[in-house]
């Protein structure tokens, strides 16, 4: 009679996990900023969690975001000794994103390059705290159970990462409409020379991050300010004027473009605020690129 049962468990485990995959995948890749790493996340997530008795558990959801959490936590540790040596900017992994992302306005703002970028600035511990705090809106007992802290300093790791981040979030509206509005413009500047309708869509304090990972030709410092941004743009964009093919698509939740030109594919995503650009940033390392080919679903 034992057999039935093992297999019965093993089943159920199976479905639980399949169930969940979506949501672990996004806790893991909003602490890591890398989908690659999160899938690792999962794969170990997995091994654990097959060999967990079932019946000791009293929440499944609790207790694989537990583990993955934990699972992050040690990758984040490798993930920035490769920051470290990382050549140029690192920008996090880009996703091509289903429509419904968008819809979630809060899940969407979570997982965009302006905000996983902010989340760069935390420690470890603050980033899982904030994610799974204010992301997924677990309580605090869970959290402590997560990351191996009481609940009352989760607390006060929670309260100090949201004063970090609401101290460096992007400030201002923002809208799909604006965003796409200045990635045409972006195409037109390229397409027909016209440079000056993009330039004037720039944000004073604009903020220009290319990475291409030492594999393809990048900024290898970020580009500050309107008028450093106009000069790079100008002596770059012209280049590619007659060769690149652009492609609208969604990227963590946002309007975005894909760039085709000499063989080459670059992701273009924006950060719009108050109708101007305020972030400008464009993805070209190869080995970032892999899940801009088909849809990566994620949840909360």
């Amino acid at each position: 009679m034992g057999e039935p049962d093992v297999d019965q468990q093993s089943e159920s485990a199976t479905d639980t996990f399949v169930t969940h995959r979506n949501l672990l995948f996004t806790v893991a890749y909003e602490m890591l900023g890398s989908a690659a790493d999160a899938e690792d996340v999962l794969q170990e997530t997995w091994l654990r969690w097959t060999g967990v008795d079932l019946e000791t558990v009293r929440d499944r959801r609790a207790y694989l975001v537990r583990i993955t959490t934990r699972q992050a936590l040690t990758h984040m540790r490798t993930l920035g000794r490769r920051k470290e040596s990382y050549f140029g900017p690192w920008l996090p992994e880009p996703l091509l994103t289903t429509p419904d992302v968008a819809e979630d306005v809060e899940l969407a703002d979570s997982v965009s390059m302006a905000m996983l970028l902010v989340l760069e600035t935390l420690t470890p511990t603050e980033r899982a705290v904030f994610v799974l705090r204010e992301v997924f809106d677990l309580d605090y007992d869970e959290i402590a159970e997560a990351v191996d802290k009481t609940a009352a300093a989760v607390r006060q790791i929670a309260h100090r990462a949201r004063t970090h981040v609401a101290s460096r979030r992007p400030r201002g509206t923002t809208s799909a409409a604006q965003t796409r509005g200045a990635l045409e413009a972006f195409q037109r500047a390229i397409d027909t020379g016209d440079l000056q309708s993009l330039f004037d869509l720039l944000a004073p304090d604009v903020v220009m991050l290319g990475d291409g990972g030492g594999i393809r030709q990048a900024f290898p410092e970020p580009v500050l300010g309107a008028d450093a941004v106009r000069e790079v743009l100008a002596a770059g964009l012209g280049q590619l004027r007659g060769t690149a093919v652009f492609e609208p698509v969604q990227i963590n939740g946002a309007p975005a473009l894909l760039v085709h030109a000499r063989g080459e594919v670059s992701v273009v995503t924006m950060h719009v605020q108050d109708g101007r650009v305020a972030g400008l940033y464009v993805v070209r390392n190869p080995e970032k690129l892999s899940r801009v080919e088909q849809e990566t679903p994620i949840s909360r």
